[in-house]
């Protein structure tokens, strides 16, 4: 399993969990509360911390699944939600 991670700052980071987990709940199991929220997505599990300033995110890629696809995905919902300011990552990966 490969893990991809971002650090991405933000003062909204709690609105963003929740919103990326409420958008993607109708199609794949979620759970969250107001700290951390987990996506089981068909290719990964993203994992998501929310902090005052950072929202910190985590994905587990399965093997064979294509890293790079999937972090675009999660950054991309992410950045519709985040629309009013720029938000920024630089993935880490293991």
């Amino acid at each position: 399993m490969r893990i991809s991670k971002a650090d991405v700052s933000t003062a909204s980071a709690v609105s963003y969990m929740k919103q990326l987990c409420r958008h993607w709940a109708h199609r794949f199991p979620v759970e969250f509360d107001d700290a951390r929220g987990t996506i089981e997505l068909p290719e990964a599990r993203c994992t998501l911390t929310a902090s005052p300033e950072v929202l910190a995110v985590s994905v587990e890629i399965h093997e064979g699944a294509d890293q790079e696809r999937i972090e675009k995905v999660v950054e991309e919902h992410l950045q519709r939600f985040g629309f009013r300011e720029t938000l920024v990552f630089q993935w880490t990966r293991s």
